[in-house]
């Protein structure tokens, strides 16, 4: 093969693997879409028309941006008896609660109140000759429905009534998960789900990007952060840990519920999810900051992990032994925001974790 041959050939593999790594490293920011958080709905920015009618089925945004309504009898809640929170389609803002729904029969879902410590904004409504109450959310100024003084007299006498297609239902079994943990006091005392016992466990594999995306779906698990352990630096950046220099790794913060699911299975899901077999890299990522690691708050968490490599290492599941690193919990850095549940707002962006059998 001539010289010249080569050199091109080298050109062309060497732009490749360029490019390969500007779809690594090229984290950008860009615009966010994110599972709820209540600390952030003072920042909800409500996006355009445009981008809600992708967003929103063609009902939803004709009540919620429009003031339709939706035909009685013929929509998604107005029967619904399983317990749980109903939230804005549009921001996820909580609204109402199961707890607080009754039959009307109008044939829309209906509610004595709001739940606490959710504000209504209340608007009078001359449209059809007559003079009502329309509601809407705070946040993301939806048009929800009505709200009547016919409710039931004991429960205070009003009646909300709303649009389906306003509504989004969050079932009580999936409410911390989904960040409505702070509003299952009621529930509980209901006797309709345990009170969760949280426990936290920071576990690194790889690109933190892939295993959240991964975690963050496990049932049991309630918040999960990325970031950086393991290492000296203090406050570290993403461009600091990525030189290998700081001696972190990316690693996963997680916050779950150990009456739902237990520490050795979160474990379990760890091992299958990434390579445990080869130090300081997973794929095409290399350097320390990509090691597998499991770092234990507590002797117990230090045991199990122990435990379940042992498991792991003899299963036959690897054709290597495995190399993944147990020690001591340190500080824990989370990442900068945009790399936050990265993969919800890039969908289709780069992971090399698959959840394997």
């Amino acid at each position: 093969m001539s010289f010249a041959k080569v050199a091109f050939i080298l050109t062309v593999v060497l732009l490749v693997a360029g490019l390969v790594a500007m779809a690594r490293h090229g984290r950008t920011r860009s615009a966010e879409t994110t599972t709820f958080e209540p600390q952030r709905m003072n920042d909800f920015k409500k996006p355009d028309a445009a981008e809600l009618t992708k967003k929103l089925s063609s009902e939803q945004f004709r009540v919620t941006q429009q003031c339709g309504t939706e035909p009685p009898f013929r929509n998604a809640y107005w029967d619904n008896h399983k317990p749980g929170i109903y939230v804005d389609v549009v921001s996820g803002e909580p609204l109402f609660s199961s707890l607080d729904k009754f039959d009307s029969g109008t044939g829309w879902p209906s509610f004595t109140q709001p739940v606490k410590g959710t504000d209504i904004v209340e608007k009078k409504d001359s449209a059809l000759g007559m003079v009502r109450t329309e509601v809407r959310s705070k946040v993301a100024d939806s048009h929800l429905g009505h709200v009547f003084d016919d409710g039931p007299a004991d429960k205070g006498g009003l009646r909300y009534c709303i649009n389906s297609a306003a509504l989004k239902f969050i079932p009580v079994e999936e409410m911390d998960q989904a960040g409505y943990g702070q509003y299952l006091e009621p529930f509980v005392k209901a006797g309709l789900v345990k009170a969760a016992v949280h426990e936290t466990a920071i576990l690194a594999g790889g690109c933190f990007w892939g295993m959240e995306e991964i975690i963050r779906k496990i049932p049991g698990v309630i918040k999960t952060t990325v970031g950086y352990s393991g290492g000296t630096t203090a406050n570290a950046t993403y461009e600091e840990v990525s030189t290998g220099g700081t001696g972190h790794a990316e690693a996963i913060q997680v916050e779950f519920d150990s009456a739902r699911l237990s520490y050795e299975e979160l474990l379990n899901y760890f091992f299958r999810m990434h390579d445990p077999t080869t130090p300081n890299r997973q794929h095409n990522d290399v350097g320390t900051q990509y090691r597998s690691a499991i770092f234990y708050p507590s002797d117990a968490q230090k045991q199990i992990a122990e435990r379940v490599k042992a498991k792991w290492d003899k299963s036959g599941k690897f054709k290597r032994p495995i190399v993944t690193e147990i020690t001591a919990a340190g500080k824990f850095y989370p990442a900068e925001e945009y790399h936050q549940k990265y993969l919800v707002k890039h969908p289709g962006g780069y992971t090399c974790h698959v959840l394997q059998d």
